[in-house]
């Protein structure tokens, strides 16, 4: 969840830094700070809360030097704090990191019976001081560095300077992500790419259990037994202009609109019009992978669990697999039966969330054919997996998922009708008839996206209700799901996604005239039943918000407001209901006045348990 930033080279680092941190905010953070080594001395600057504050202490006493690092901190040892704050100093040596150090405790005492003493309640701390202690010992600054990875336990990433070694940047990493930007006469480290966009294009990844040691010329990488690794570097296509806002007034607005683009640029290559089949020869799944699978399952966590209880739907009734769902935090504790050659199916968009990180690793222990759904290139999922199916939502600043949920959607849908084609259980006129489908998503999508000025006079109407309802069946249910928690997330406003069928089982109760109910009411074989439910939310007094398809009278005349959405094929529909709930909990939480790209408490990514 921190951010990580390091540079060396011959320009001012502190600006550098800066911007990149700046970058990283959608991670989430209490604090910052940064070191800069100039002059044979570590210098170092931190503060509590934004990044406006770290800036307001570097114009009234700034940093020099051309090799630092800066990081954005969100506590899990220690209170926040500047204290507390990153980067953490031990004599010679500043560090910053990124995890949680397991046995912090017993390093501590050990240190301690050195003589080393702690400014700070951190785990963070301890490498700091285990460093120097190597170092005290006759280690070379690197090898120290190396020594105390091998000590560590836990999910980790930790970026070290030293001053008496002003040409170098070392890296580390067991579990939490580092890339390594590749300059001409300078390179960069980060927690993510975003971070040094503004600078290269040019990157490489360390895997578990390697280091890095970059200089002003070139990058070495070591795994933790000192042996050298050759990595090839990768450019990155997205731009710095991709993760700015533009016109919208937040990160979030923008990357709403951004979806039928996301959409498009997700499907392309893979289906086109006349194409008549789905083509997934880039994800590296060859048909013999698929063609004998028993049973999937698919684990993730927060929005893209609700895109994986979709893609249990679509998998089910597309390509007549069995699939289970679940959790990766339940997963990985519940020693889950998995059978070899079942197919484990990964959805992240970072690629880089511990506990699906350690579901991957216990669906390779028990035989598992291995699929991820990620949106960042190299990551650690991606690289661990037997396939990978890349979104293409490009970066996603905000922190509550929008196009990076909706390119998961197409990538679990474009799965389904290709495993129905691998395992024939469709016959060849059929998949193409749905490809066809599939393509004009984006353009439904746009139109969509026109219902903006309806959204933000029901966000007028609705703003101040402490409570929301949203109801859903069959494949709209995750989306109900996800249309709460988007409201939760930003809005904080306390709402629940509820299977419609199960209102009669508890939340019925709840229903009153402060109540705002959105029900969601798809064409097809659910139809009468949510309606049924709409009109029992009606009888009790709720305020009925309806998500329907252009035509309905009977949903007219009994909601209290109603959104129209194209009428479309049962299995388009979670693409186009879930705009309008992304465009309702953003204007709500605009108008409470919420910090809607960063909210309180909550990261982009979750590398830590």
């Amino acid at each position: 969840m921190c951010g990580i930033v390091g540079y060396i080279g011959s320009r001012e680092a502190a600006p550098i830094l800066l911007e990149g941190l700046k970058r990283l905010e959608y991670r989430g953070y209490d604090s910052a700070g940064m070191a800069l080594v100039d002059n044979d001395e570590i210098l170092i600057r931190r503060s509590l809360g934004k990044l406006s504050a770290l800036e307001a202490l570097l114009r009234k006493k700034p940093l020099t030097g051309a090799l630092g690092i800066g990081h954005t901190r969100w506590a899990t040892h220690g209170r926040p704090s500047e204290t507390n704050a990153h980067p953490h100093k031990a004599g010679k040596i500043a560090l910053i990191h990124n995890g949680i150090i397991e046995n912090h405790r017993q390093l501590r005492k050990e240190l301690a019976s050195h003589g080393h003493t702690f400014k700070s309640e951190t785990d963070t701390e301890i490498a700091a001081h285990l460093i120097q202690q190597f170092t005290f010992d006759g280690m070379d600054f690197v090898d120290a560095v190396r020594a105390a990875m091998n000590r560590i336990e836990g999910s980790n990433a930790i970026v070290v300077v030293c001053q008496d070694r002003p040409d170098v940047l070392v890296g580390a990493r067991v579990g939490s992500p580092i890339v390594l930007g590749i300059g001409e006469g300078e390179n960069f480290l980060a927690s993510d790419i975003p971070a040094i966009m503004g600078q290269t294009r040019r990157v490489m990844f360390l895997d578990d259990g390697e280091m890095a040691v970059l200089k002003r010329d070139g990058i070495n990488i070591f795994n933790f037994g000192g042996g050298p690794v050759k990595r090839e570097a990768k450019t990155v296509m997205w731009t710095p202009s991709m993760a700015e806002k533009g016109f919208h007034k937040h990160f979030m607005q923008k990357e709403i609109h951004e979806q039928p683009r996301a959409v498009a640029d997700t499907l392309s290559g893979r289906v086109a019009p006349g194409l008549g089949r789905v083509s997934l020869t880039d994800a590296g799944m060859e048909p013999a992978m698929l063609r004998d699978v028993k049973k999937a399952t698919i684990v993730a966590c927060g929005t893209a669990y609700h895109a994986a209880l979709i893609g249990k739907l679509f998998i089910e009734e597309i390509a007549r697999l069995p699939v289970e769902v679940d959790i990766a935090s339940e997963f990985r504790y519940r020693d889950p039966i998995i059978n070899r050659g079942d197919l484990l199916i990964l959805i992240s968009q970072s690629g880089e969330t511990t506990d699906t990180l350690a579901a991957l690793e216990e669906g390779r222990e028990k035989g598992a054919k291995i699929l991820s759904i990620c949106n960042t290139i190299d990551s650690s999922i991606a690289r661990k997996s037997d396939a990978v199916l890349y979104t293409h939502a490009g970066p996603e600043i905000g922190v509550a998922a929008t196009k990076t949920f909706v390119t998961q959607l197409a990538a679990v849908h474009m799965l389904a009708l290709h495993l129905a084609e691998v395992r024939k259980k469709m016959p060849p006129e059929a998949i193409s008839a749905a490809v066809d489908d599939l393509v004009r998503v984006p353009h439904y999508m746009e139109t969509v996206l026109g219902t903006e000025k309806h959204m933000i006079a029901l966000a007028e109407k609705y703003h101040r209700a402490q409570d929301f309802l949203f109801l859903g069946r069959g494949l709209n249910y995750p989306i109900a799901l996800e249309g709460a928690l988007k409201l939760k997330e930003i809005s904080y406003i306390h709402a629940e996604g509820y299977p419609a069928g199960e209102m009669k089982h508890g939340p019925i109760a709840l229903i009153d005239e402060k109540m705002p109910v959105v029900v969601l009411v798809t064409p097809g074989k659910h139809y009468e039943k949510v309606f049924s439910n709409l009109e029992e939310v009606k009888a009790r007094g709720g305020k009925v918000i309806a998500v329907a398809p252009e035509g309905d009278e009977a949903v007219a005349r009994e909601s209290d407001d109603l959104v129209l959405i194209p009428p479309v094929q049962y299995h388009l529909t979670p693409y186009l209901y879930t705009i309008p709930l992304q465009l309702l909990a953003y204007h709500i939480a605009d108008l409470r006045g919420t910090d809607i790209d960063q909210p309180r408490n909550l990261a982009k990514s979750v590398t830590v348990e």
